[in-house]
């Protein structure tokens, strides 16, 4: 390893990433001045909560709840509003209904870096992960409407962040950090049920952490990485069990209170039978898509699209894309590939080697001929990034109603942190090649989100600039 990042230097690069995320989110938030893509539901829904007005919703509540609270603190803040639509018969600013969403948004970058050293504890891992998590497009522009995919993703990454703690330490502290990890997950369930892939993968990491005990445990006490050492039974079933299901429970309580037409078993039936007779295809909706196509980004949702003239006659086009920033989605794919065949290549190491050579932290290789990370603190590394992957996307493989793009966002947020894993660690390498490789990376990611910024932010854009911006036809 080099040298750590500074710690002024550190702060300086996660400070400032956290404000070019805050200013891209707020900037023009009210823009068009009307409801966007869902915002015609959750805007709504958000109000009706403050209106005590009854209705249905397809979605567990708490992404309404804090939409709603965004709506009630925004009369008390002492910001500027732009701007008026019906909400529900009720007039409000777009900005009130969304700045909380903008927040939210822009602190996902920390989180993601929070984890990124958690995992490692190496700053320039955690740098790399944010700056990455701040370049897409995706996140950007869910962020900029009061939509509740943010809040999922929020919730389930400090899950996943208290959990790591968890793991790293014992007694008293494990049990508030797994208590955290707990309340966090049942808040991920509570904003939409896919939340639950977050928990889905601690279970599956601490079973893996189990196994990996009793196979090892009588031939080496040695743990290569905190997430190696298993939780007891008692505070992880307690505490990652039943503790989501009660806050998940609790969640539902305003909600019912105020449609008392069905009770809490009832109305999850009248929410299972709507996603049950959705269906699936164009006829449905448009913007459908397959799950094995997101990592591929080949079917965004067009959240906004207008056309108008200059008084010199000149068309323009505005278009809010819900698309992820294509260099890091494609890019972070064939990261998620790289961390299989390095946990491939461990198990068959493991299986074919004496255990002797298999438990060393590090094996003996010519550096400049690695180009991927090899010893087995690395392999658990990638073991929670595949497994949180996998758990956040396969699940959908198994849903048969209309799918889209942006339920792919749990899982994609483990493939940036994949790709900044791979290239922390060719930043590292003595080959100049492997350097030069991840900087250019890195450059070709940023400087994609700023060619794609205008379809984040619904800019300005003549014919010719936005047609050079859809590379492909299913982008419109």
């Amino acid at each position: 390893m080099s040298k750590l990042i500074p710690i002024t230097s550190f702060r300086f690069g996660i400070i400032t990433t956290f404000i070019l995320s805050l200013t891209l989110r707020f900037w023009g938030i009210s823009r068009f001045n009307s409801i966007v893509f869902d915002e015609i539901y959750f805007a709504k829904f958000g109000q009706n909560y403050l209106s005590r007005i009854p209705f249905f919703d397809s979605q567990p509540p708490l992404g309404k709840y804090l939409i709603a609270l965004g709506i009630w603190l925004a009369q008390y803040l002492p910001f500027p509003h732009h701007g008026a639509v019906t909400v529900a018969d009720v007039t409000l600013s777009p900005w009130s209904f969304r700045w909380l969403n903008a927040f939210t948004g822009a602190c996902i970058p920390l989180i993601v870096a929070a984890i990124a050293y958690q995992l490692s504890h190496r700053r320039s891992y955690a740098i790399i992960a944010s700056l990455l998590a701040a370049a897409d497009g995706l996140f950007l522009v869910e962020s900029r409407f009061a939509l509740i995919n943010i809040y999922l993703v929020i919730f389930g990454l400090l899950g996943q962040w208290f959990f790591l703690q968890a793991t790293a330490t014992s007694g008293q502290r494990q049990w508030l950090c797994l208590a955290a990890a707990g309340v966090n997950f049942g808040a991920a369930a509570s904003v939409k049920w896919n939340g639950l892939g977050y928990l889905l993968a601690a279970y599956i990491l601490w079973g893996v952490a189990w196994l990996h005990n009793i196979a090892t445990k009588p031939k080496n006490q040695w743990v290569a990485h905190p997430l190696a050492q298993p939780i007891p039974v008692i505070p992880f079933i307690l505490n990652l069990g039943l503790l989501p299901a009660a806050i998940y429970s609790l969640y539902w309580l305003p909600h019912l209170l105020l449609n008392p037409e069905y009770n809490f078993w009832e109305v999850h039936g009248q929410i299972l039978g709507y996603h049950q007779r959705l269906g699936n295809g164009t006829d449905v909706h448009p913007y459908c898509s397959s799950w094995w196509s997101w990592p591929l980004m080949l079917r965004p949702v067009a959240y906004f699209y207008s056309k108008t003239k200059t008084p010199q006659n000149q068309e323009i086009i505005f278009h809010v894309n819900g698309m992820g920033n294509p260099i890091l989605w494609w890019l972070s794919a064939a990261a998620i590939l790289a961390l299989i065949w390095i946990l491939s290549r461990q198990l068959f190491w493991q299986y074919n080697r004496p255990y002797a050579e298999t438990s060393s932290a590090i094996v003996t290789y010519k550096p400049s001929l690695i180009i991927l990370p090899h010893s087995e603190y690395h392999w658990w590394i990638a073991l929670y990034l595949v497994v949180n992957y996998l758990a956040n996307w396969l699940p959908w493989a198994g849903v048969s109603r209309c799918q889209f793009i942006y339920l792919y966002m749990e899982a994609v947020v483990f493939a940036w942190l994949a790709l900044a894993f791979l290239l922390d660690w060719w930043l590292e390498s003595p080959s100049l090649l492997w350097r030069g490789i991840a900087v250019t990376i890195t450059l070709a990611v940023m400087l994609a989100f700023s060619f794609w910024l205008p379809l984040y932010l619904g800019l300005p854009l003549t014919p010719f600039a936005w047609k050079l911006r859809i590379w492909l036809s299913s982008w419109i």
